[in-house]
C-alpha cells in the first residue's frame, strides 16, 4: 500500500474544498439542514480550525480537522473519499488531530455526529470514544450523538 501523509492545509485549498463538497453533498443526504452543524471552509478559517488532508500516491483522499478551546479540541469534518473508506485514512487524520492537540496542551477531544452515520460511529468508538452528553452551544435534538477521548 502507498504511503499516507498527513498535512496541514488552508480549507480553501482546491483539494480541501473539494473534500468538503463530499462531505457536505453526504451530510445532506443524511441529514436535514437543522441537524447539521459542519462548518463552511470560510468558518473554518475563522474559527481556526487546524485543518489537515491525508495523501497517497499525490492524491488528496481525507479531510479533517479541530478546533481548540478552552478546555478541549473538537473534531470538524472528519471525512473519506467513498472509494477509499475502511483503508485506515479516518484514522491517520483523527491520529494527526489528537496529536496536536495534545501538543497544545488541550486534555480532551470532542466530536459531534450523528445516528445515521454509524460507520463514523463505528471508526469512533473504536478509536476510544465515549458517548457524552451535549457540550458547547450544541443541544440534544434526537440525532445528534456527542463523544469525547482524553488526550
Amino acid at each position: 500500500m502507498t504511503e499516507t501523509t498527513v498535512t496541514r492545509i488552508d480549507p480553501l485549498h482546491p483539494d480541501a474544498l473539494r473534500l468538503i463538497d463530499g462531505s457536505e453533498a453526504e451530510q445532506s443526504a443524511l441529514y436535514p439542514p437543522h441537524l447539521r452543524y459542519a462548518f463552511s471552509p470560510q468558518q473554518l478559517i475563522d474559527d481556526d480550525v487546524r485543518f489537515y488532508i491525508a495523501c497517497r500516491g499525490g492524491a488528496a483522499l481525507a479531510c479533517g480537522g479541530y478546533g481548540a478551546y478552552d478546555s478541549y479540541a473538537e473534531l470538524k469534518r472528519i471525512y473519506v473519499d467513498p472509494a477509499h473508506r475502511g483503508t485506515g485514512l479516518a484514522d491517520a487524520i483523527i491520529a494527526a488531530c489528537e496529536a496536536e492537540a495534545a501538543a497544545e496542551g488541550l486534555p480532551l477531544m470532542r466530536l459531534e455526529t450523528g445516528e445515521a452515520s454509524p460507520a463514523a460511529l463505528r471508526i469512533y468508538t473504536r478509536l476510544g470514544y465515549a458517548r457524552r452528553g451535549p457540550f458547547g452551544e450544541y443541544k440534544e435534538n434526537g440525532s445528534s450523538v456527542f463523544m469525547e477521548k482524553a488526550l
